[in-house]
């Protein structure tokens, strides 16, 4: 969250835009309502149930497609789970 806002101070030099997946979700929206940070891009990609591949896949998909419409020019990529995966692999 700090680099976010680090960034985001920058605007002359950065576009920022925060993606989340919404994995973690209770942990999450604590951490973005301390800091004051809304997503850009929301991709909600959690359902009951789900397997690791279906999450990937999913979260692979929503990452595409918000790539796709905002063309990053550099992507960082921040956590362990599977999302920071597939940014990492969508982002390359």
């Amino acid at each position: 969250c700090p680099l976010v806002h680090e960034l985001k101070s920058r605007g002359d030099v950065f576009e920022t835009k925060v993606c989340s997946t919404g994995q973690h979700r209770e942990m999450l929206d604590q951490v973005f309502d301390t800091f004051e940070i809304k997503p850009d891009f929301e991709l909600g990609l959690m359902k009951p149930g789900q397997t690791l591949s279906q999450v990937t896949a999913r979260a692979t998909d929503g990452m595409d497609k918000v790539f796709d419409d905002f063309k990053p020019d550099v992507v960082i990529v921040q956590g362990d789970t599977t999302s920071a995966f597939c940014g990492a692999l969508v982002g390359h």
